[in-house]
């Protein structure tokens, strides 16, 4: 590493005498310069070639050859118009789910309805009603060979539904003292917690977490330390950590593979309510690392070193485990709705009240590098990704599809390392709800 160092200075001392003797050919050789004169003319050298390593990334953004490309490529691929505007709700979509195996996506929202859709077809499958009040969240998930639905909703409920049965509804679950505003299946995995392929996690208006079995229907645990209305949360890949935010403005990491699940970090520096939260895949830790100024990087095998919160005051902020904020993504023009990393690692992704959908390059320190204006013709809900396609399932994993429904399964395709990490095949599929009532869908 030192030699290399060596070898790029010498470079560019190289550089400088190339461009002094180019702009100055009649003054005395560069090898007469002062100390201060030479450093100058490298750091300015410095400093273009920085300028066009940025003005290429951009270039590679919209060239027909990039393009090209970024389509061929899973980690690099971005949406663009939609191939499907599914229509049958009749009131607002608050959320969506995709199937982890099946070509099924599910959507909630005011009109107390879940609809089940076949997003390759774009085609309605089916109405689920059990509901009293609006259905603000849903998920796919569950034990081993028994992937389930859940669904939570204003009335105080939680709902599984057995996707196997028709969507039967198979349990509900009562206990919060408020709206449900979130919910969660966690991934197997986690130390201390080999059930885990059992737990659900909810969020509520209440000011609490709550982690249930749901092979029981018991509520094993209850996180208490938000100090107002917890609207989103999310688990990390390997199920040991939870990432929650809400309108205490704070985002907390709770470890909940120790018996004591007190939050472990609270990140503080919104000035508005927060609507949303998404933890970093392993694919970002080498955009996202620099950023922390971190010169190595963190393993692939630890969860939750980077995260991000979106939030009411417009703005999306990226965190570390240490709870430093590392950067304020500015642009949106209304409240930040949802954010989803891209399984590539490359991107974060995010929807907003502005009704636009916009990504955001981590690889040049967040910038905004595309947006689809009036993505839909109301405000934007709610945002996911398709989970990825899982090849090679290790004994640990549990042999099912495991993670957040379309986020923590992001690892670009990788050959198996014999880790325990589990094979996975980007799929290039979101999907996005409004208030226009419509579910998009965007694909290759």
């Amino acid at each position: 590493m030192l030699e290399k160092k060596w070898t790029a200075i010498v470079r560019l001392q190289k550089k400088a005498c190339l461009q002094y003797r180019f702009f100055f050919p009649l003054t005395p050789p560069a090898h007469l310069l002062s100390q201060q004169c030479l450093t100058s003319i490298l750091s300015q050298i410095m400093d273009l070639e920085s300028r066009n390593a940025a003005l290429r990334s951009e270039l590679d953004n919209v060239t027909p050859t990039s393009l090209l490309k970024r389509n061929q490529d899973p980690s690099s691929w971005l949406p663009r118009s939609p191939r499907y505007s599914l229509e049958s709700h009749r009131d607002p979509i608050n959320c969506i789910a995709f199937h982890p195996t099946f070509s099924s996506i599910a959507s909630g929202s005011d009109d107390y309805t879940i609809k089940i859709w076949d997003w390759e077809l774009g085609e309605l499958e089916r109405t689920i009603k059990g509901h009293t009040r609006t259905v603000l969240d849903v998920d796919y998930g569950g034990p081993r060979g028994g992937i389930l639905l859940a669904s939570c909703s204003s009335d105080l409920t939680i709902k599984l539904w057995d996707p196997a049965d028709g969507y039967k509804n198979i349990r509900t679950l009562p206990g919060h003292d408020h709206s449900v505003s979130a919910v969660r299946f966690i991934p197997s995995g986690a130390v201390g917690a080999p059930s885990s392929g059992n737990l659900l996690v909810s969020a509520s208006r209440d000011k609490t977490l709550k982690i249930w079995d749901v092979t029981t229907g018991y509520c094993v645990k209850t996180l208490q330390g938000h100090t107002g209305w917890v609207r989103d949360v999310c688990p990390s890949p390997d199920g040991r950590f939870l990432l929650s935010t809400g309108d205490d403005m704070t985002a907390r990491l709770w470890d909940i593979s120790v018996s004591n699940s007190e939050d472990k970090l609270t990140m503080v520096g919104h000035t508005h309510f927060n609507e949303c939260c998404a933890i970093a895949p392993p694919a970002s830790y080498q955009y996202l690392a620099p950023l922390a100024g971190m010169r190595k990087l963190p393993p692939a095998s630890s969860a939750a070193e980077f995260m991000a919160t979106g939030s009411r005051d417009k703005t999306i902020k990226l965190w570390d485990a240490r709870g430093n904020c590392l950067k304020t993504l500015v642009g949106h023009d209304n409240w930040v709705r949802a954010l989803v990393f891209h399984p590539g690692g490359k991107y974060l992704l995010s929807v907003s009240e502005d009704k636009t959908l916009r990504c955001w390059d981590l690889s040049q320190e967040g910038k905004h590098v595309k947006e689809l204006v009036d993505a839909h013709e109301g405000f934007i809900t709610c945002l996911r990704w398709a989970p990825g396609i899982v090849n090679n399932v290790p004994a640990v994993y549990g042999g099912v599809a495991e993670g957040r429904n379309g986020q923590s399964n992001g690892t670009p395709k990788s050959k198996g390392t014999g880790t325990g990490t589990p094979d996975v095949q980007v799929r290039c599929l979101i999907a996005t709800g409004g208030v226009d009532c419509k579910l998009k869908i965007f694909a290759n």
